[in-house]
């Protein structure tokens, strides 16, 4: 069986923009998996019939190409946001609950859209607004793949910073994300203050701490 880049595929925009809505928002997030660093939530409305043929999941991009792209969604966006949600409010609220105020943060403030496109399964509660959660949406959506991209280059470029900052964690490689080379060293010098202590694995991961 073939697989199929999603560029061969109608990008969902279409079906709405024949439908008549015209500002379309697409929203998705970077770092939720992360065990240290922020949050981010990237809002991006594309003008109407916009096309990159590069546009498609940040993940499958180059640094270089996604830092193009990102340049040039920031020049023909109709209007983009970045909402961070940081550590403390993480550690404060929980990941998901945190994920929903850089949700409400991003929309607040994109130009009012008449649709917004939400990456994954969870809508944003109590929003008077017209929404629809795609899941894969960065897969199916012009403007959830731009988000990403966007997302994806801004939260990266903090990472890169936050390792001088706190260097011997090799934040600039694992951008906060649990890696092998991330908890060893987790383990030999504690965690830092952008390390989100609260979740569960800190407690068994310093429990002992590497020689």
């Amino acid at each position: 069986m073939t697989k199929r880049s999603w560029n061969s595929l109608e990008p969902v925009e279409k079906a709405y923009w024949s439908l008549g809505y015209c500002a379309i928002a697409g929203v998705d997030e970077v770092g939720r998996g992360a065990i240290a660093g922020p949050l981010l939530v990237a809002g991006l409305i594309l003008p109407k019939d916009y096309h990159h043929p590069l546009l498609k999941d940040s993940k499958e991009l180059t640094p270089k190409q996604r830092e193009k792209i990102a340049e040039e969604l920031r020049k023909v966006a109709v209007s983009f946001s970045f909402a961070w949600v940081e550590v403390e409010e993480i550690k404060r609220l929980g990941i998901f609950k945190a994920f929903l105020l850089g949700l409400e943060r991003a929309i607040q403030g994109l130009t009012k859209p008449d649709l917004i496109l939400i990456d994954g399964p969870h809508l944003l509660p109590n929003f008077q607004g017209l929404q629809k959660a795609l899941v894969k949406g960065d897969k199916l959506s012009l403007n959830i793949a731009g988000a990403s991209i966007l997302a994806k280059v801004e939260r990266d470029r903090l990472m890169e910073e936050l390792d001088k900052l706190y260097p011997g964690y090799g934040f600039a490689k694992h951008k906060g994300y649990a890696t092998k080379e991330h908890i060893s060293a987790l383990k030999k010098l504690g965690p830092s203050p952008i390390h989100r202590t609260s979740y569960h694995c800190f407690a068994q991961w310093l429990t002992k701490k590497e020689a």
